[in-house]
């Protein structure tokens, strides 16, 4: 692996040096360039966007807790002091200290810093396609502090500028409602830029911003504003659902007609387990991989967020989506021609015979060693079944529901896997896109986010409480770097 400089420091202190990790750009010797004489160039702001980019790599950590929090899944791991947090976020006892918590701060706000960092010099040169440029950014400004919302409420919102070490001690947290309005402005002037296409791979698009903004306001529980947002998405009828869902996590099928928004990895570097954020490739199917295993098919893995009995029970025996989303490995093995020969181990984190089917270490799609940490699967982080799953709900929950058309976006996803209709109104109708969400998105870290929103999580997560469990706590080692000033989440 190529060595970087990887240490991550605390919050908005994130500044140019950022760029001296070769893994974001190439600048030889180090350290020789600043906000001063940077962004002299287009291709300047080219790497600076690159940089900004390169946080989406932590997606995999959203992947496990969004999994792990919920019902869906249990941490597993070699042991329970494997990656003890997500065994912590797993029981429910998770406090302020909390490695897992940590790190999905650091690495948002590592991202929320390095656009701003692009914001703040925006205006220094003018060249063509800087508008696009600047939009990315901004869209990308708006994804980390979503998932910095989504997961904390109130946090420090910043724009457009970096802080020093004293001016961090004078920031509060910031109303979760003014993060959500900094987060809509954000998205709808990056849509009112880009195009619906883009020929680079893995680049933001117009359909992106406005999927992502309409979630932001489902997540606010504004239906009205959610629904004509994504009937926007859907109306375009640039997204379609593919036909095959077991085709949706492929390496070979990548870029198909139901991404709108992935994030793109590489299984051409390798990588080490002292610095997860510096990596390539994609961890989590090599975590959650089946551990020391010898035989067809798949490749061995560490395994991590194992999917529970509750998860696979839900599934009607008949739908494909059971067996796509979670693998049942001694059925699996029981029908290979050499079963006896077929061999893995189970970790002393937690076993219960399941495992993540959608991102898994596969033969044929392995990386560099450590191959553990070098997949390329890329990460769905907004597909077309959710758009349309997103936009059943809106219109059901709006102010004056057009149930006929939430029936019509839910049965589209059901009838891509052969399941009947469902023509329920209402209350009930509300409860069947929630069902059908867990059955389409399962393994895909929206579980928790999702019980969260619809006030479910106390009902099916053991040993959560209200009032408290809503939210994961600020981490204690952040609230102590800015001086104590920053109010902690209730009851933690």
């Amino acid at each position: 692996m190529t060595k970087k400089i990887t240490t991550i420091i605390f919050m908005l202190l994130i500044l140019p040096s950022m760029f001296s990790c070769k893994k974001f750009l190439d600048i030889d010797p180090l350290y020789t360039q600043d906000a001063e004489n940077f962004f002299e160039t287009p291709n300047d702001y080219q790497r600076a966007l690159t940089g900004a980019y390169d946080l989406l790599q932590s997606s995999f950590m959203t992947v496990w807790v969004g999994e792990i929090a919920s019902d869906n899944s249990i941490a597993g791991g070699e042991s329970v002091n494997d990656t003890e947090g997500l065994h912590e976020i797993e029981a429910m006892s998770h406090d302020a200290v909390n490695n897992e918590l940590r790190s999905i701060f650091r690495w948002n706000y590592a991202g929320v810093t390095r656009a701003n960092y692009l914001l703040e010099n925006k205006d220094k040169i003018d060249f063509e396609g800087k508008d696009k440029i600047i939009a990315e950014a901004t869209f990308l400004r708006a994804y980390y502090y979503f998932e910095l919302v989504k997961y904390f409420g109130d946090v420090p919102l910043v724009i457009d500028k970096r802080l020093g070490a004293d001016e961090v001690t004078k920031v509060d947290r910031t109303p979760r409602s003014e993060v959500f309005a900094q987060i809509e402005q954000d998205l709808s002037f990056a849509a009112s830029i880009l195009d619906w296409n883009d020929p680079t791979k893995g680049r933001i698009t117009k359909g992106a911003c406005l999927s992502l903004l309409g979630k932001a306001y489902l997540y606010q529980d504004k239906f009205d504003q959610a629904a004509s947002t994504f009937d926007e998405v859907i109306n375009q009828n640039r997204y379609a659902l593919i036909s095959d869902y077991t085709d949706l996590f492929k390496v070979n099928n990548e870029g198909h007609s139901e991404a709108v928004f992935d994030v793109q990895y590489s299984g051409a570097e390798g990588g080490g387990y002292g610095c997860l954020i510096c990596l390539e490739g994609n961890a989590a199917p090599g975590f959650q991989g089946i551990r020391q295993y010898n035989g067809p098919v798949y490749g061995d893995g560490n395994s991590y967020n194992l999917p529970t009995q509750d998860l696979y029970d839900a599934f009607d025996a008949t739908d494909i989506r059971r067996d796509a989303t979670v693998l049942d490995i001694d059925a699996f093995i029981a029908k290979q021609p050499n079963s006896s020969e077929i061999t893995y181990a189970i970790g002393g984190g937690g076993h219960t015979g399941y495992y993540n089917n959608k991102y898994i270490k596969r033969q044929g799609e392995i990386g560099l060693p450590d191959n553990d940490l070098t997949s390329p699967v890329n990460y769905l982080v907004i597909r077309y079944a959710d758009v349309l799953l997103m936009a059943a709900e809106a219109h059901n929950r709006s102010t004056t529901p057009d149930d006929s058309k939430a029936q019509g976006y839910l049965n589209q996803v059901r009838n891509r896997v052969n399941m009947s209709p469902v023509n329920s109104s209402g209350n009930a109708l509300t409860e069947a896109i929630w069902a059908e969400r867990r059955l389409e998105l399962s393994g895909e870290g929206h579980r928790f986010f999702d019980l969260v929103r619809t006030a479910k999580a106390a009902d099916e997560i053991n040993g959560f409480v209200p009032g408290k469990h809503e939210l994961f706590p600020i981490p204690q080692v952040e609230i102590d770097l800015a001086g104590g000033n920053w109010s902690q989440n209730n009851n933690y």
